[in-house]
């Protein structure tokens, strides 16, 4: 399951975009070349890049139509086909490309803070906000634990994870090769803790892992126009393959958090799957990149509040099921099954949407100020800037006829 990111994943901040492009007149001070010293101008706008804006999206509206066919799936062989194509490829699609998106992270104060405001604090939020909604609404009464993730949390525990081991992947020789044996030795494992759900967080770490190593001349190959047309009969094939594996193979393998032994096969079977569909999700990862429209269209915004989505669309559809609505004979027919994928992917749209982000930023991406110390580094360009300031007022009443307070001639023409 994608329960992101993602990615399904907080988007970086515009000053963490190793993509954004800097301004080629700054001196060695960050200052524009062209200005003075007393003159801070504000930061240039950084652009977003609308192909990973995109592709969050259309992520996210996957993960929300696996879940929602998830209470289905069972009645119709072709909704399970389905639901097997997509759970093979979605997931890894967002972590690589949240991995894409943590090469600039160092363990600076910072990114640290960052990490907080935007992992942990969601993680602890809605971590208690699901358990109380099993509790109350669906009448289970559901412990609270922050070390055992509840449904769709575990992506948050495992970024958080990702993140902090960024550096160490840095410095491996072969980083991805080593990801995978990880994972493959985990799928024989089976005395692995459920604790911060390790045995899921280590069989997809080699997406993210591959994620750090990527660069945009990657992403361009598959963007091509024969990579375009190339995927559609590798979807074609995925999606008949899948149809004849319904009967024949444990879905289990699909959500990466069981050993061999606990899907009831030898212990060597672990690491052939893992690196099975290791392959099996690349392929299908890249031709779900393929298909991405790299230009602006009207969903691109919605990329940046994917988060928001993948957070509380779970909350509707454990609601849903908790008050037998998935029951009802019309939705398992097609019609009521293309209708419930419907909404899914409308209701995850509008939770991505600017009113959605204004009222729960608080919760999903509070600045939080208040909790941390300020760094000395920013302390010292702050008091630059008040020394600029307080100069540039003194040169003001020194040489009241001056019009530009830049111009020290005295002649009030400037």
């Amino acid at each position: 399951m994608f329960h992101a990111a993602s990615s399904l994943v907080p988007s970086p901040r515009p000053s963490q975009n190793q993509n954004d492009q800097q301004d080629r007149s700054e001196d060695g001070t960050g200052r524009p070349a062209d200005r003075p010293a007393g003159r801070q101008s504000a930061p240039p706008a950084a652009k977003r890049d609308a192909f990973f804006d995109n592709a969050k999206y259309l992520a996210i509206v996957l993960v929300a139509m696996g879940h929602a066919w998830e209470p289905l799936k069972g009645d119709s062989r072709v909704l399970t086909a389905a639901y097997v194509l997509l759970y093979t490829f979605h997931m890894p699609a967002f972590i690589v490309i949240s991995g894409y998106f943590s090469r600039g992270f160092d363990a600076s104060p910072g990114k640290l803070k960052r990490l907080v405001t935007g992992v942990v604090v969601p993680y602890v939020v809605f971590e208690t906000a699901y358990p109380l909604l099993k509790t109350y609404v669906g009448g289970a009464p559901q412990d609270i634990s922050l070390l055992d993730p509840y449904y769709l949390t575990w992506f948050l525990c495992a970024l958080f994870i990702w993140r902090l081991t960024t550096p160490l992947w840095k410095l491996v020789r072969h980083p991805v090769p080593v990801a995978l044996g990880i994972a493959m030795l985990t799928s024989a494992t089976p005395g692995i803790g459920g604790d911060l759900d390790l045995p899921r967080v280590l069989q997809f770490l080699p997406f993210f892992v591959l994620g750090l190593n990527l660069r945009p001349e990657h992403f361009a190959l598959v963007r091509r126009r024969a990579a375009r047309i190339a995927a559609v009969p590798v979807f074609a094939f995925a999606l008949v393959f899948a149809w004849w594996a319904v009967p024949r193979m444990n879905s289990g393998w699909l959500y990466h958090r069981n050993s061999a032994q606990e899907l009831g096969v030898p212990w060597w079977v672990g690491p052939v799957m893992q690196l099975a569909l290791f392959g099996c999700s690349l392929l299908l990862t890249a031709c779900f990149l393929a298909w991405v429209p790299g230009r602006t269209t009207w969903f691109t915004a919605l990329g940046a509040g994917t988060l928001y989505g993948y957070l509380t669309h779970g909350l509707l559809l454990k609601t849903a099921d908790y008050r037998g609505w998935f029951d009802h004979p019309a939705l398992h027919r097609p019609l009521g099954e293309i209708a419930v994928t419907v909404a899914a992917a409308a209701a995850v749209t509008a939770l991505c949407t600017s009113p959605v982000r204004r009222v729960l930023r608080c919760v999903v991406e509070p600045r939080m100020e208040w909790a941390f110390k300020r760094d000395a580094a920013e302390l010292a360009r702050g008091r630059e800037r008040d020394k600029a300031r307080a100069n540039d007022k003194d040169g003001r009443r020194q040489d009241p006829g001056t019009k530009d307070p830049r111009t020290r001639s005295g002649d009030p023409a400037g």
